[in-house]
Order: C-alpha cells, then sequence, then structure tokens
C-alpha cells in the first residue's frame, strides 16, 4: 500500500476514533461519522443502513441525502443495490446505479442526482450488519484504494455497532443489540420444548482497541503473536504424531495456514492502515466467514473452517481471552454453539436443558446425542452466536424448530403455559408406567427404548419400556480420538446387559459412514454419503473391525442372552457374510474356553426397499428383523432426510408407504419372522398407532415418547384404526387427516 494512502487512512481512523469518543447519544455519534466520511473521502454522499429487523434494512444515517428519509427508508434483505450487498456480502462499486441488475428508485431519499454507488457490507466475523454506502454526482467508480479504506471504516463500524455505540432510544435499527428479542427460524435437531438460559460453548472475543495509534508497535504484537500460535501448532502436532495420521494431516493443514505469507500480509496492510493488530485479525476473518457462507465446494469450507479457528486462537493470544472467563454455568443451560463434537457435548453431561447450533444435521453427532437425553435441539439457527449473550433467556422450540432469544413477556407466557401442558402430561403419562401398552381391541403391543449411552439405562424401568430395541454402539466410536480396545468394549457392554437387569437389549454393530465419521478413520469423499461406504458395508470391507466389536459383544453376555443385529444390510449377501464373520467369533470364543452366551439371536435392519424383496430364504435365516424407518422412509421417496427442502414434503401415511410397510409386515408374517419397527415415527403417537394397526408387533423409541404412545395406543381399537386407514385409502383421501378426524370424535 503506497504511504500516502496509509497515511491518509490513519488520519481518517484516527479522527473517527476522535469522533466516537465524544460524548452524544447514538444517533448523534452515526451522523458525525457519515459526515466525516464524506467530509475526509470528498464524496457527495455516505449513509449507513442497518437492520431493523433480520429481513429489513433502514437508513439509519446520512450526509448527503434528504435528512427526513432518515429512519424511513427501508428495504427487504436482496432488494435494490444495498439489500444485493447485504445478501451477497460483496462491495457494488459502480458508475452508472440506475444502469444496474436490480436497482431500486428511493425518491423520498433525492438520490436521482447522484448516479455513481458504492455499497460496503458493514459485518463482523461473516455476520453482516448493515451497509455503508458512498454516492457521487460524478459518474465514476471507487478506486481499488477508496475501496479498501471504506473496507476498513466498515469493520470498525461493525465492531462499533456491535459494542453498541450508536444505540439510539428506539426498538428499531439503532435498539441495543444484545437487548432485544429475536426469533431465529432454525431445523429441527430433536423434538421437545425447554426454557432456560444461554450457555456459549465458545465465549465471544471482545475487540475494544480498534484503531492503533503506532504501527510499529501493533506489527510487533501480531509478529509475536503468530510466532506463539505457530508454536502451538507446532506442539499439537508433536503431541499427534504418534496417535493418528488424518489428524497430523489436518494439523498440518493448520501449519500451512499460521505460515501463510499471504495471510500475514493482508494483516499488516490492514495494520498499516491503521487498524490494530486485533482488528486487523478480526477483517481478515470476517472476510473469510463471508466466503465461507457461499463457498460450494466442501473441501474448500472445511480449509476456511480451519483458517476461522486459527483466527480465533490468534484473537485469543493477543486480547488474553481465553476459553475459560470465569463465568458460571447458570442453573437452567442451553447450550449455544456454532458445531460441536460428540466428546465436547457429553463433557457437559445431561444438565444441558437443550441445545441450539448454528450449524449441524439432523443426524449428527449432537442430534445423536440430543436424543438420547431426550433434550430439544436446533439446528441451523443462523446468526445466535453473534446475537446471544451468556445468560440471556432463550426458549427452544424443538417441535417447530423455534428459538426466541430474550423474548417479549408474552411470548414467554404462552411458552410457559406450553411446558406446563407438558409436564401435566408427562405426569399422567408416569401412571401408566407399569401397565401394558394393550390396546381396546386386546392387542398388545411391545415399547422399547433406543438408547447409545450407559446413561440411558436408568431411565430404562422409570419409562416402562420393555427392553431396549436398539442400542447405538457406534457413540463409543465416535467419541474418542482412536479405535477403542477390545477390552474397553466387552467391559461397557457388559454393564449395559447388567444395568437392563434381565430385558432385551438390541445391540446394533457399529453403524458409521454417511453423516457419521470417525476422526481417525480415513473419509470418504463421496458424492452422496448417504448411499455410500456405511454400515455393514464398512463393517465387511474392514472385517477386523467388525470381528473385534462381535468379540467384545460375545464376551460381554458371559453366558446371558445376546441379541445383535446388523446395519444396513441391502441384500442377503451382506446378511450371510456377517452372520459368518459372527459364527467365527463364536468358534474362536468356544475354543478359547470363554463362556459362550445362553442364547443368540442375529437380526438385520431393513433400511432399503430392496431388502424387503429378498427372498423367503432370506426371512427364514435372520432371526429378526427391525425396520429402520429414518433410512427407509428417505431411500422410499427418495428424499435426503438432511435437506431441509424435501424430507417434509413426504409423509409416513402417504398410502403408497403404507402399502409397502404392509408388503413387510405380510412377508415377516408369512415366514414367521420376528418383526419390530425403530424409528422417529415409533415415536409419534399416531404414527405409532398407524403402525400398530399395520400389524408391527414391537415398536422402538427414544425413552420420553413411551408414555404418550402407550397412552394412546390403550385408547384406540387397531380394527377401528385400520377400517379408518383403508377407507381413507380406497376414497383417495389423505390418511392423516381421516385419522385425526377420527381421533377427535373419540370419547
Amino acid at each position: 500500500m503506497p504511504d500516502r494512502i496509509e497515511s491518509e487512512s490513519r488520519k481518517l481512523l484516527g479522527r473517527l476514533r476522535d469522533v466516537m469518543a465524544r460524548p452524544g447519544a447514538g444517533q448523534a455519534r452515526l451522523d458525525r461519522v457519515v459526515q466525516l466520511i464524506a467530509h475526509e473521502m470528498r464524496f457527495d454522499v455516505c449513509s449507513v443502513y442497518l437492520f431493523r429487523d433480520p429481513e429489513t434494512l433502514e437508513l439509519s444515517a446520512t450526509e448527503g441525502l434528504r435528512p427526513e428519509s432518515v429512519h424511513k427508508t427501508r428495504m427487504r434483505i436482496g432488494e435494490g443495490l444495498v439489500g444485493r450487498v447485504a445478501r451477497t456480502r460483496q462491495v457494488v462499486n459502480t458508475a452508472d446505479a440506475p444502469a444496474e441488475r436490480g436497482f431500486r428508485y428511493m425518491p423520498e431519499t433525492g438520490e436521482e442526482v447522484f448516479p455513481s454507488f458504492c455499497g460496503v457490507p458493514v459485518q463482523r466475523l461473516g455476520d453482516v450488519l448493515g451497509v455503508l454506502v458512498v454516492q457521487s454526482r460524478e459518474k465514476d467508480t471507487c478506486t481499488a484504494d477508496e475501496v479498501y479504506a471504506l473496507e476498513v471504516v466498515a469493520m470498525v463500524l461493525a465492531e462499533m455497532t456491535e459494542l453498541g455505540a450508536f444505540v439510539g432510544n428506539d426498538n428499531g435499527a439503532l435498539g441495543r443489540r444484545h437487548y432485544r428479542p429475536v426469533l431465529f427460524r432454525g431445523a429441527t435437531g430433536q423434538e421437545g420444548a425447554a426454557a432456560g438460559r444461554v450457555w456459549l460453548h465458545e465465549p465471544r472475543v471482545v475487540v475494544t482497541n480498534l484503531i492503533g495509534d503506532n504501527p510499529d508497535h501493533e506489527l510487533g504484537r501480531l509478529r509475536d503473536a503468530i510466532d506463539s500460535l505457530r508454536q502451538q501448532v507446532d506442539e499439537m502436532l508433536a503431541s499427534a504424531v504418534s496417535v493418528d495420521a488424518e489428524q497430523v494431516a489436518v494439523l498440518e493443514t493448520y501449519r500451512m495456514f499460521a505460515n501463510s505469507r499471504s495471510w500475514m500480509r493482508r494483516m499488516e496492510d490492514d495494520i498499516a492502515s491503521g487498524l490494530s493488530a486485533e482488528a486487523a485479525v478480526e477483517k481478515e476473518q470476517s472476510l473469510a466467514r463471508s466466503r465461507m457462507g457461499q463457498a460450494a465446494d466442501a473441501y474448500l469450507r472445511e480449509r476456511l473452517h480451519d483458517l476461522d479457528d486459527l483466527s480465533n486462537r490468534l484473537l485469543r493470544i493477543l486480547t488474553g481471552q481465553g476459553r475459560e472467563t470465569g463465568a458460571q454455568m447458570p442453573d437452567d443451560p442451553i447450550l449455544v454453539a456454532r458445531s460441536i463434537g460428540p466428546g465436547e457435548l457429553l463433557e457437559y453431561g445431561k444438565r444441558l436443558r437443550g441445545v441450539v447450533l448454528e450449524e449441524g444435521s439432523v443426524g449428527s453427532h449432537a442430534a445423536i446425542i440430543a436424543r438420547a437425553w431426550a433434550i430439544p435441539l436446533v439446528i441451523h439457527a443462523s446468526g445466535i452466536i453473534t446475537e446471544a449473550m451468556n445468560g440471556d433467556m432463550i426458549l427452544v422450540d424443538g417441535d417447530q424448530g423455534l428459538v426466541h432469544l430474550r423474548p417479549e413477556a408474552p411470548v414467554k407466557k404462552a411458552f410457559d403455559d406450553k411446558l406446563a401442558m407438558l409436564t401435566r402430561a408427562q405426569a399422567q403419562y408416569a401412571g401408566l408406567r407399569d401397565l401394558p401398552a394393550t390396546t381396546l381391541c386386546g392387542t398388545t403391543i411391545g415399547l422399547h427404548m433406543n438408547a447409545g449411552l450407559l446413561a440411558d439405562l436408568p431411565s430404562l424401568p422409570s419409562s416402562g419400556a420393555a427392553g431396549v430395541g436398539l442400542f447405538r454402539t457406534e457413540l463409543q466410536f465416535l467419541i474418542r480420538n482412536q479405535m477403542p480396545k477390545r477390552a474397553e468394549l466387552s467391559a461397557l457392554y457388559a454393564r449395559i446387559m447388567a444395568a437392563a437387569q434381565g430385558k432385551r437389549v438390541v445391540f446394533r454393530t457399529l453403524d458409521i459412514g454417511s453423516d457419521k465419521v470417525l476422526s481417525y478413520m480415513k473419509p470418504q469423499d463421496e458424492p452422496n454419503p448417504a448411499m455410500g461406504w456405511r454400515a455393514i458395508r464398512v463393517g465387511l470391507d474392514k472385517p477386523g473391525v467388525l470381528r473385534m466389536q462381535l468379540q467384545a459383544l460375545i464376551r460381554a453376555a458371559a453366558g446371558r442372552p445376546l441379541a445383535i443385529m446388523f446395519p444396513f444390510v441391502t441384500v442377503p449377501a451382506e446378511f450371510r457374510a456377517a452372520r459368518a464373520e459372527f459364527d467365527k467369533a463364536l468358534e474362536r470364543e468356544r475354543i478359547l474356553g470363554h463362556p459362550l452366551p445362553e442364547r443368540v439371536e442375529v437380526g438385520a435392519m431393513l433400511e432399503t426397499p430392496a431388502l424387503a424383496f429378498a427372498g423367503d430364504a432370506f426371512f427364514h435365516e435372520v432371526d429378526f428383523i427391525s425396520v429402520g424407518g429414518n433410512d427407509l422412509k428417505q431411500f422410499f421417496f427418495a428424499a435426503d432426510r438432511e435437506n431441509e427442502r424435501v424430507r417434509r414434503r413426504y409423509d409416513m401415511m402417504d398410502t403408497a408407504y403404507l402399502t409397502f410397510l404392509e408388503g413387510i409386515v405380510a412377508r415377516c408374517a408369512a415366514t414367521d419372522t420376528a418383526l419390530s419397527f425403530c424409528g422417529e415415527d415409533a415415536g409419534r403417537p399416531l404414527e405409532a398407532v398407524v403402525l400398530a394397526a399395520l400389524g408391527f408387533p414391537v415398536l422402538s423409541m427414544r425413552a420420553p415418547s413411551i408414555g404418550p404412545v402407550k397412552h394412546l395406543l390403550r385408547r384406540v381399537d387397531l380394527r377401528e384404526v385400520r377400517a379408518v386407514i383403508d377407507a381413507a385409502k380406497s376414497g383417495g383421501d389423505p390418511v392423516r387427516l381421516r385419522l385425526t378426524e377420527w381421533l377427535a370424535g373419540l370419547a
């Protein structure tokens, strides 16, 4: 950067700091800012647009446009050139704004005499807070140096906006950012509702000294921090070399970024322009986050995540703000995080009331644990990390994927009423705990619980479950940095069987792949991982791992009955190969003199339509079939259950799907094969009643769902339910609608 430009930029930032330091209300301070920028950079117009709400920008201050348009001119995100800057997070720089695609004329501002336009996003860590705009009467574009200077100023404005420097008396664009109520619309990761206080997984680094008086001093601070960061990465690499090659590869990428000259040069330029060392780091981090949100390539997103993490480490070194801030976790914590691994989540234990993530998926590790703990989880709550503060009141509606942060009194009252109703219902369900799930027609349905942690087992007797229909063994692999040993697994499985107190536990063998990836196993670059190398396919390709787990299960049984099932079996040959491995493991244990299980059941999960059409021989070979409803439904409808756009379009009560399920029930009945249904639909009362009416004798679900499902089953006659289903199918009516109407008429 030329010395003159550096000097001018530093002068501008110095004057900007002086303006900020003067006493006065937020509006007056913002007015002085736009006046200063217009005067110092010689533009006819300088305006700042801030978000009034997540979708609406508001003209909050201007020098050059009509003053009466301030707080009156508004536009939706994506609307006009200002809205385009906010949506794309990209600079729009044009000499002829009216000729630009998407231009919106705002007559109340008097801007028609200013054809040139340059808009820069005011953003912090990828979160756009507003737009800085300069305009001129002359048809000319801003130079690269002018755009850079505007980006530096916009970064300072973002930080000052975040710190509340422009707070006014209204509740609109100048409302106090971290005090007003905000609604986040995400997606359901786990159903349920909870109220509590925010606990941030990663406390925000607060940058207060934005402008550096002495560039040489700031450069020295940055270089010292970079040296410390490189040393940290080298130490992590040294400790990881003997552990795992994949972890080493990730840390090598960290080292590459930490030694990147281009990254360092950009920050040095930012400091030369007048920013402090930490402000320079955060400016580059904001740009990286912005690119991260737009990157379509998964590899590029991962690399940008690496750079983001390194920037956080560097900021903590510069500011001295570690993860341990001294804050006390509230009694009713709801965890808020960008993303979180299974090990980190398990460290919090069951004290969490709920979890809210900016990222994640319905099949992620966090979702699996949230389901195991029966706590609500909302994913894809974009922007909540920036908005939430430790201790904020927060309401999590996992049923609808909504999060109310700092809710207003009427919202809080309605939510409290909902929680009270749920509490009363749970008390009612508790009274059914020891009663069988017997319908009015005399059919008893076996209700089993799903589990994945030893800590889940104490809820077995209190839930009223007849047993564990699915124990997910992969969690013990996911929370570690290396493959668990056979002795460790055997001891764990033995404790699980003991905790079940004689009730049947069905262990599903390792189900990894798709969205469940082991950190110590080489990742597969697959275009469609849900249909790729996963579950039993991995087990058969890596027989050593499968064999080790089977041996651990046999030893854990120690003479007790043992039930296992293989996941994602698609063709009979896969089951036969896996069963052969189990038989070999049994024989080896017999030769070694270890006690064999008293009784063995070996089943398969039916999760693809193909297996439903296997020959009769297969159904005679398996000891039982467990229909894995989550995967089966996504493959039946060709609708990715991770994709919010399509997954909710398809209903379990679709007549074609019900007919398909009827076929599975008929095949198992004809071959006398034990059958159960496992998945989210089994835990929804109306869906559970339909499954029972179709002929599924056993349903497996999360423990809290057993009470509601049992309550409804005990109120219905399955013959009448079946009659409603058949009438709806024959008449072409929606089955769900007809059943809902029928249930509403029950006494």
